[in-house]
């Protein structure tokens, strides 16, 4: 995971240079970007699972928003369109490559996974509405 200033989303594809950015748009593209809140990082650390904040493996980091609520809806990050596609629950790879209890702690707070509809950058500072 590498963090940057910016990067451009292609649409159905995902984020450029990501590994998981698809050759050709089809069924996995309504999941090629995921989201997170700094505030689930925020809550592990209350609960003494402190983690850097790109151990949970997804492309983006928010904050100011409740991601959840973006669910089945259309919203922009920056230049991108998006649509909420459904949850990023946790899973058992995650919590091996972290602490025991993060899988736990995670549920219902493991961010958004969206469908990129309309491409362009998104920059860190960029808002999301």
């Amino acid at each position: 995971m590498v963090s940057l200033e910016s990067v451009n989303a292609v649409t159905g594809c995902g984020l450029e240079g990501d590994r998981y950015c698809l050759d050709e748009p089809g069924d996995g593209s309504l999941g090629n970007l995921t989201l997170i809140e700094q505030a689930a990082y925020a809550y592990l650390a209350s609960i003494e699972l402190a983690l850097p904040t790109n151990a949970l493996r997804r492309n983006l980091l928010t904050s100011g928003i409740e991601l959840n609520r973006l669910l089945g809806e259309e919203f922009i990050v920056g230049e991108v369109r998006c649509l909420g596609t459904e949850l990023a629950e946790p899973c058992n790879y995650i919590e091996g490559r972290t602490l025991p209890g993060v899988l736990k702690a995670m549920v219902g707070r493991g961010g958004l996974r969206c469908q990129i509809i309309e491409g362009g950058v998104i920059s860190v500072g960029d808002t999301v509405r």
